[in-house]
């Protein structure tokens, strides 16, 4: 159940259009959260060929130059280009605020969380490495050990009958490198340190069977807000499971933890992996489901991965109301830009990977 033993995933890098409009949304987001932790953020960017659309609703006492922000969450990344900024940034709909005021959630919805014992991360083997990839990407271009990578990159993992069969990378790069040199530096410094470490299951680099594909369009130099548009929100398998897993539909990046999108489905991991880390199933997968202004959610439901129900008792052990999983998880602190490049979940230290007695 869940995922089977042939499938695909992938990741991208900070440098990717939506990435850099997911970061810039959740870098204001703390921004706000510093100055107030009571803050209700909903912020969204489109980007592309030279504009950046900042728009939204936000309630709070702080005051954050959103275009400003922006313009530095940019130049963090690594691009140099300017763009046109333009914002539009109103107060939270009172219609919504409302039911949210008495701790009922912020909009009706599905959330899931998932968690298998694969690996150390309790997340698909193949995720771990698609991130891995191109997070590795990301390492390589700021250390300078391969100069000529630019910020805007791809990757995917393809396993078939539990084999890893297919790599992909595609990155961003100067002119004038060859693509003859990319593939071998690649290679040598990205994907065999990686297949190393990656467990038993994955086939070596000498197994002709595997098959790396690298720029497979013959050239990869204009990247990011040069040659796409970007939006945020838009890569929701990459931030949560690849695929692997169901998905309510509702993204992350951009807002505060009254809205159930984020929060629930963080509280969903948690619980997730707490379940697996415990030794209580091998995988497993939680659903919650909420009404828009309503504390108690309308269904929580948690599944091992032969689809058994977990023992209630599991389940009591959780508070699944917003502003119960706020408190547990303290989502009131600045720490989501974090989360905003390669997966949501995975990362030590994040307080949903924590792991307790249950």
């Amino acid at each position: 159940m869940f995922h089977s033993s042939s499938y695909t995933v992938e990741s991208v890098t900070s440098g990717h259009p939506d990435k850099v409009c997911d970061q810039i949304s959740d870098a204001i987001l703390d921004a706000y959260l510093t100055q107030d932790p009571q803050s209700r953020v909903a912020v969204e960017c489109f980007g592309g060929h030279g504009l950046l659309v900042i728009g939204g609703e936000v309630t709070s006492r702080g005051a954050v130059d959103a275009e400003a922000v922006a313009r530095q969450v940019y130049r963090d990344i690594g691009y140099t280009d300017e763009l046109r900024v333009i914002t539009n940034i109103v107060k939270q709909s009172p219609d919504i605020a409302q039911g949210v005021d008495t701790g009922g959630a912020g909009d009706q919805g599905i959330m899931y969380g998932y968690a298998t014992n694969e690996t150390s991360e309790f997340l698909p083997r193949a995720l771990v490495l698609a991130h891995n990839l191109s997070s590795g990407l990301e390492r390589l271009r700021r250390s300078g050990e391969l100069s000529w990578l630019g910020p805007d990159g791809k990757t995917q993992v393809t396993i078939h009958d539990g084999k890893l069969e297919t790599i992909l990378v595609s990155t961003q790069h100067m002119a004038e490198v060859s693509q003859q040199e990319i593939r071998e530096k690649l290679i040598e410094k990205l994907i065999r340190p990686l297949i190393k470490v990656s467990g038993r299951s994955f086939a070596s680099l000498e197994d002709d069977d595997l098959k790396i594909l690298i720029n497979p369009t013959g050239k990869f130099e204009q990247g990011g807000f040069f040659a796409d548009t970007g939006l945020t929100g838009r890569k929701i398998m990459v931030d949560t499971y690849g695929g692997l897993a169901p998905h309510g539909g509702g993204a992350f990046s951009g807002k505060d933890a009254t809205k159930v999108d984020r929060s629930a489905a963080y509280m969903a991991r948690f619980v997730a992996k707490n379940v697996v880390a415990n030794g209580l199933a091998d995988r497993c997968l939680v659903s919650v489901a909420y009404a828009i202004g309503r504390a108690e959610p309308v269904m929580v439901k948690v599944v091992d991965g032969k689809g058994r129900e977990v023992s209630p008792d599991v389940l009591s052990r959780f508070d699944f109301r917003p502003n119960a999983i706020i408190e547990r998880l303290n989502l009131r602190s600045p720490i989501f830009k974090q989360t905003a490049a390669y997966g949501h979940f995975g990362k030590a230290g994040l307080p949903w990977e924590q792991v307790v007695s249950i």
